[in-house]
């Protein structure tokens, strides 16, 4: 007789390091879900937070965790959820210890927390200057004095290694986005490698999870062609994924934004190279085949997803020093407005070569005008009788960078006139990102469990 199928019910807690909190509290009082997994890193993240463990080596996770876990971990206790998240950024450790402490604090006291660890891979790549970066097509060691960090993308098996330890809470590095979603469905589950179909489901659900409120309107809304009801509320999302592979994606029933076939499929493209073949650390998803059907207005089944074995290697994403950014803003009003705007920024820009200032870029922007395309003639042809003007400079110091910005300040009085709120944004520490592939054999990722209190 064949066993009956098993339902597992993920819900979303975060898109993105600074994402908002309340959307999760329906999902995990009111939706019966069975784990809240909470995507936390972009690109630059890690190394921002490598930067504040160097400071503080208590620190390093998201910012946000200890008021996340105050939020969720006693929801998660009444509930009965387990909670996933890359919080952990440059110390998971210490991301599970504060999750820990928190609910020791909270009075949960046989709370167990996993950490993931093993990501870190900065020492590795150092010993290998030969690698070459993907989108600057170079060796590392063009790049290697200013090296902040390295950090490969682990996959799912990680988590499922975590979860298997009987941790209420897992706290991660960098794992990629669809594998944080994906890690809970093979614990659940007990799926293997060697099952595509399977693979092909949880990976599709994770990416269209992994940046929660986007798949239910939130980066689709455009009013008058793709309008959102009640944009202010938007759900977070949650899915279905049952043991033989079936898929749904769900909002709760009658809550905030928009969950259909359009914003499933804009979702679905979000960050995909090549549709045929996107690269995870698990497997290859094709998306050539997949659709939605809409099974009400807060429910869509996801169909026709294939995937192939994974690579032999690990993406890993770089962080690197390249230089200072220094910023002023300035805004000008009336008749004349923009000619006063742009004599302003050659002002600027000379006074700093006067002084000394060294920089490799200028960029000056006429914001609403010319910032995002250009000095194109059909919008400076308007005579707009207001426009905020922004000069920023790429320096090799900080020195520069802040000498830009104050040049941008002092036009207040020094001319032309009109000068509105003139403002030195400072000047701000510029960390890049590249990648490049490393063997899978040069990753040992462990985990770390912190057990209850005795």
């Amino acid at each position: 007789m064949n066993e009956p199928r098993k339902r597992l019910r993920i819900g979303v807690g975060a898109g993105m390091a600074d994402d908002r909190i309340g959307p999760a509290m329906p999902l995990l009082e009111s939706c019966d879900i069975d784990y809240l997994v909470c995507e936390c890193l972009a690109e630059r993240t890690i190394a921002r937070e490598t930067l504040s463990r160097r400071h503080d080596g208590a620190h390093g996770y998201n910012p946000m965790l200890q008021e996340r876990m105050r939020a969720f971990l006693p929801a998660c206790r009444e509930k009965g959820v387990r909670l996933v998240s890359n919080m952990g950024a440059a110390n998971p450790a210490g991301a599970a210890q504060a999750a820990l402490d928190i609910g020791h604090d909270m009075g949960w006291d046989d709370l167990k927390c996993a950490a993931v660890v093993g990501d870190d891979v900065a020492d590795r790549v150092r010993q290998h200057p030969e690698l070459r970066l993907m989108d600057r097509d170079l060796p590392l060691e063009a790049i290697l004095p200013q090296l902040a960090s390295a950090n490969a993308y682990l996959g799912a098996d990680v988590v499922r290694d975590a979860l298997a330890t009987g941790a209420h809470v897992v706290m991660t590095g960098r794992v990629a986005d669809p594998s944080l979603f994906l890690g809970v469905a093979l614990h659940h589950h007990h799926w293997d490698y060697d099952d595509l179909p399977r693979l092909a489901a949880g990976t599709i659900m994770g990416h269209l999870l992994e940046c929660s409120a986007q798949i239910t309107g939130g980066y689709f809304a455009d009013p008058g062609k793709k309008d959102v009801p009640r944009l202010a509320e938007l759900a977070y999302p949650f899915a279905d994924l049952y043991s033989d592979g079936e898929l749904y994606i769900g909002k709760l029933s009658g809550s905030g934004g928009r969950l259909d076939r359009m914003t499933c499929a804009e979702q679905a493209l979000y960050e995909i190279h090549d549709p045929r073949a996107y690269v995870t650390p698990d497997c290859v998803l094709n998306l050539d085949g997949l659709h939605f059907e809409e099974q009400n207005a807060d429910r869509v089944a996801v169909r026709g997803i294939h995937a192939a074995p994974r690579t032999d290697s690990y993406k890993v994403v770089v962080g690197y020093f390249d230089g200072w950014i220094g910023t002023g803003e300035v805004a000008y009003a009336g008749v004349n407005a923009i000619a006063r705007a742009r004599l302003a920024a050659d002002t600027v820009k000379e006074r700093f070569r006067l002084d000394g200032g060294v920089a490799s870029e200028i960029q000056v922007d006429l914001i609403g005008i010319s910032s995002l395309h250009g000095d194109h003639a059909q919008a400076l042809a308007s005579h707009p009788y207001e426009v905020r003007l922004r000069v920023a400079a790429r320096c090799p110091d900080r020195k520069s960078a802040h000498l830009l910005g104050d040049h941008v300040r002092q036009l207040n009085m020094q001319g032309p006139y009109g000068a509105g709120g003139p403002v030195n944004l400072g000047a701000k520490e510029v960390i890049a990102v590249d990648s490049l592939l490393i063997p899978r054999d040069w990753v040992s990722p462990e985990v770390i469990t912190l057990g209850a209190r005795p």
